[in-house]
């Protein structure tokens, strides 16, 4: 789920086209962050949600949404970036295939539902904030009909979105990375608590094409056809083990010489839809919600 580079505040978005395999879901009902219960809905209902979630992704953005380029934060080298869909950290680079690793752990934030369509997800990821393409995973909360959905995708340039997970939970322990060598691109999640949902993918890319030039940890509202979803109300979301190789050098997020702190905002650019923290330990970080749009 990408974003268009340094789209000054307009609050619209082209669509660019994608495919997106849909392998099935576990629904759970859930009635605040706190609290929640396990009764899925009938099958019918499920395939209905998942044809929609479909629709949705088919018509998926392919970068990052940016507002403005960045102003200087306090923390040495990090850069404040606010964007219409991402949130979270991105290292960024203008050497090609600077970054070879990515990865990050996180607990699979619980979603509260309204009568809204609204979708919230998580991942870590290369390219996509300084480029055209993506290589990431991670997992998605999905409020259809007033039901949240829950499950664990990838996402390879050229190809869409592919869910992957049919059993994931609020509080499943997640882990996932995506490692380069050469032009093979290896994608691993794996869900210590269910593990049906575990990823574990080998594509390739063009060093023209997929040129590494980022690495992010990102909670985002994806953008589509008609414009960007509204953002679901998710349970905080927090990264640990936020790690990353560049130039052939293991590190952390902070670690890196250029780094951009990434506040999700409204159409106008008005207020923010979610708050970022400061690093911790330089790997550690969390977004909170605040407003869906």
């Amino acid at each position: 789920m990408r974003l268009l580079r340094y789209l000054i505040v307009s609050g619209s978005a082209a669509a660019m086209a994608g495919a997106v395999t849909l392998t099935g879901a576990t629904v759970t009902t859930v009635a605040a962050p706190a609290r929640a219960s396990h009764a899925a809905p009938p099958a019918r209902f499920l395939a209905e949600a998942r044809t929609a979630l479909a629709s949705y992704l088919r018509h998926d953005h392919p970068q990052a949404m940016l507002v403005h380029p960045g102003r200087v934060n306090s923390a040495a080298g990090t850069k404040a970036v606010g964007s219409y869909n991402w949130s979270g950290y991105a290292d960024t680079s203008t050497t090609h295939q600077e970054f070879t690793k990515v990865s990050g752990s996180w607990t699979a934030p619980s979603v509260t539902c309204s009568a809204e369509d609204q979708v919230t997800s998580e991942w870590v990821g290369l390219d996509g904030f300084t480029s055209n393409t993506v290589e990431q995973l991670g997992t998605i909360g999905w409020c259809y009909k007033s039901t949240p959905i829950y499950f664990t995708w990838y996402e390879m340039y050229p190809a869409g979105t592919v869910e992957v997970g049919q059993t994931l939970q609020p509080g499943d322990k997640v882990s996932a990375s995506v490692t380069r060598s050469g032009t093979t691109y290896t994608l691993k999640l794996a869900d210590a608590t269910h593990t049906g949902n575990n990823i574990s993918k080998t594509a390739t890319c063009a060093l023209t094409t997929c040129l590494d030039t980022s690495a992010e940890w990102i909670s985002e509202r994806p953008s589509f056809s008609i414009g960007v979803a509204p953002q679901a109300h998710y349970s905080a979301f927090k990264i640990t083990n936020g790690a990353e190789i560049a130039g052939g050098k293991s590190g952390t997020i902070g670690s890196f010489a250029s780094n951009d702190s990434i506040t999700m905002v409204d159409a106008t650019d008005a207020y923010s839809l979610n708050s970022v923290s400061a690093l911790s330990g330089g790997n550690s970080f969390s977004t909170t919600w605040k407003n869906s749009y």
